[in-house]
């Protein structure tokens, strides 16, 4: 079943604010084998100009992603996701994520195409603080495969 293009366009409330927790950056560091020392140890992190730790560049998919459950769920817009790959994941930053910050996620469908059969969704989700301050954007592309 193709997906609705009617929701290229559509945007979604914002999230409730995200808390970003020293230790789950040092664990999303350890996860992906990241040892730099500012992912771990706040003085090694003071000492490059950040408030606290700071954590690795992919870290924001860890918000982003049950973010965007709101979009994928909507049944309206055909996602069957047990046919969901993830096809491409890009960040696009204004400044480091360090922990402390409480971060508000807005999913947009930015794009909806099919090629081969397959169905591709492209989110962007806009990433702030609280007050409104942009953080990073987060594109993320999900393929919906055919049936055949």
């Amino acid at each position: 079943m193709p997906l609705d293009q009617s929701f290229v366009g559509r945007s979604w409330p914002p999230t409730e604010p995200y808390l970003v927790g020293r230790e789950k950056i040092r664990e999303f560091a350890r996860a992906i084998g990241a040892t730099d020392a500012e992912f771990h140890d706040p003085a090694a992190a003071r000492a490059l100009g950040y408030t606290d730790v700071v954590a690795p560049p992919t870290f924001p998919v860890t918000i982003t992603m049950a973010a965007s459950r709101e979009v994928v769920a909507d049944p309206a817009l055909g996602v069957d996701y047990s046919r969901v790959v993830h096809g491409d994941q890009r960040f696009a930053y204004k400044r480091p994520v360090v922990a402390g910050d409480a971060l508000v996620c807005v999913n947009t469908v930015e794009e909806i195409t099919s090629r081969g059969g397959h169905e591709f969704l492209t989110t962007r989700t806009d990433v702030t603080t609280e007050a409104g301050e942009p953080v990073v954007t987060v594109w993320s592309k999900l393929v919906v495969r055919g049936e055949g």
